[in-house]
């Protein structure tokens, strides 16, 4: 089974604009890049260096080196890093209803990703938000626990162990919303053989 930190140095790659992805040699500024570019508007991506742009859209994604001092450690083990605190003096708490766009991948495949938002856009006029209200059971508890404490418009890499994921509460948001992607999940969530980490980038739309 690999270490945690094995299994984050998955990611750290990067693609420039419209094209395949090659390696880059910075990989704090790939890290950094891959939550910015997936759940930035478009014309503050495009703000972006062009490396960025496209970050996050392939998958699986090769190996590197990344700091995990990079990320504050809750008490439940959970992990999270802070891409952009967001706007305002309010922040989530533990019963808030909040709105989010969020993109999950497994660690133990490489970053395969299981859950994304952007697919969830039944009417073709743009993706809907994931909206649960925290304290309630609605979403894995680990998940719950990472956007305790983020603003408007905050995003966040939050890591989840196991136990806190969907190895325990495989009926909680957020659910995979295709037969492939649920499969995916379940290839990792229902062999004890491999490690059910898994992780999320968040981008908070509103809160209440």
């Amino acid at each position: 089974m690999l270490s945690l930190k094995a299994i984050v140095a998955l990611f750290s790659v990067t693609v420039t604009a419209w094209q395949q992805p090659t390696v880059h040699t910075n990989r704090r500024a790939a890290i950094e890049g891959l939550a910015t570019a997936v759940f930035l508007p478009p014309t503050v991506a495009r703000a972006q260096p062009a490396e960025f742009q496209t970050l996050g859209t392939q998958s699986p994604l090769p190996g590197g080196d990344i700091d995990s001092s990079q990320f504050a450690t809750l008490a439940n083990g959970v992990r999270f890093k802070e891409f952009s605190i967001g706007t305002g003096s309010e922040a989530v708490g533990a019963n808030s209803n909040v709105s989010i766009q969020c993109s999950g991948r497994l660690l133990n495949l490489n970053g395969v990703v299981f859950y994304n938002t952007k697919n969830n856009n039944p009417d073709g006029f743009g993706a809907l938000p994931l909206v649960v209200t925290l304290g309630r059971g609605e979403a894995i508890p680990g998940l719950e626990a990472g956007i305790v404490g983020m603003r408007k418009n905050g995003i966040r890499r939050i890591i989840i162990p196991a136990e806190l994921a969907y190895s325990k509460y495989p009926e909680l948001e957020p659910k995979p919303t295709s037969g492939v992607d649920q499969r995916a999940l379940d290839s990792v969530v229902k062999n004890p053989q491999r490690d059910a980490t898994i992780l999320f980038d968040v981008r908070l739309e509103r809160f209440k």
